[in-house]
């Protein structure tokens, strides 16, 4: 038996036509130009097909189904998009204290769990980590009555879970998600800290508060507020405090002293500016992650710094400087 081999010129298109009326879309090409189509086998067996219009030979393939272009528009979302889309929120232990009558001043959580509130709503996914110096300052008491420094710092890394479970039920009682992590394990009061699960239950739209510091003595809550924002591949720190936010001279002792703007990583180390400890700005630097200083006493300041306005002093590298500066 002979095999026959079967070839289709390569811009042809054949498909077969329903005996019933044609469509619009199919009308309208055919009314366009006509076409018909023939084959024949060849001498050694192979099928060729010959496709030909009253316009003449075509080297277009047959398609009744031209592409039509949707009149819809593209579709946006009526979502705005802010500077930052993951931010790590440091909030000292001083300024949970607020007038210092008592430890926690539940006015000042309250009024952190509403702004947080309010930008969480947007999209915008927030890690908090929380100080505990309002209750225990590990390297103020190292010393005391025999207390190392390891075991002072770890007293304190207690006062932070203290703010952290403090603060989550505040949020919680408005209606904000809220997960704490610790650094080392408390389980019947919160969680360990798991990458992984903090990342998912930010994606979840839940607020996570990171307590207990690094777990590690000798390292500060600012040092931690690094490490995590790295950890999760949060975009900025965001340090809330008692004041403005960085100046040149000590606002409390020199009323001229006047706020910056922007700093570099640099100058925050060469001019020994007490933002951050230098382990905590080290990190930042190395990781490329901004940090944000602004008044924690202001209404609104804080849903201003996670939204990305301008608000206090704004450390980084030099470009990241120089943009705010053009802004």
């Amino acid at each position: 038996m002979a095999t026959i081999f079967t070839s289709f010129a390569p811009i042809a298109s054949i498909r077969p036509i329903s005996s019933s009326a044609p469509s619009s879309s199919s009308s309208h090409l055919l009314s366009h130009r006509r076409r018909s189509a023939n084959a024949h086998l060849t001498s050694n067996g192979r099928l060729v097909v010959h496709c030909s219009s009253e316009m003449g030979p075509t080297s277009e393939p047959i398609n009744l189904r031209e592409p039509q272009m949707s009149s819809m528009a593209p579709f946006e979302s009526s979502r705005p998009s802010y500077k930052w889309q993951r931010v790590l929120l440091k909030v000292s232990g001083e300024a949970l204290a607020g007038d210092h009558q008592q430890n926690i001043d539940p006015k000042v959580t309250m009024a952190i769990a509403k702004e947080v509130a309010s930008v969480t709503r947007l999209g915008v996914e927030v890690a908090i980590v929380v100080g505990g110096g309002n209750i225990f300052r590990g390297s103020s008491w190292a010393g005391s009555s025999g207390l190392d420094r390891s075991s002072a710092d770890y007293i304190g890394m207690l006062a932070t879970v203290m703010n952290a479970i403090y603060l989550q039920a505040t949020m919680e009682s408005i209606g904000i998600p809220t997960r704490v992590q610790t650094a080392f394990r408390m389980s019947e009061v919160a969680e360990p800290y798991i990458r992984r699960r903090a990342v998912r239950h930010l994606e979840k739209g839940r607020v996570v508060i990171f307590a207990a510091g690094t777990g590690n003595p000798f390292f500060t809550t600012d040092t931690a507020a690094a490490l995590r924002c790295a950890e999760i591949n949060a975009q900025v720190v965001l340090k809330a405090t008692n004041v403005d936010g960085v100046f040149d001279d000590d606002p409390r002792h020199n009323p001229d002293a006047c706020l910056l703007d922007t700093l570099t990583y640099q100058e925050v180390t060469s001019k020994d500016l007490s933002v951050m400890d230098m382990t905590a700005i080290t990190l930042c630097q190395e990781n490329n992650i901004p940090v944000v200083v602004f008044n924690l006493s202001k209404p609104g300041n804080i849903a201003k710094a996670i939204k990305g306005e301008k608000v206090g002093t704004l450390i980084g590298s030099t470009s990241i400087s120089t943009m705010a500066n053009a802004s």
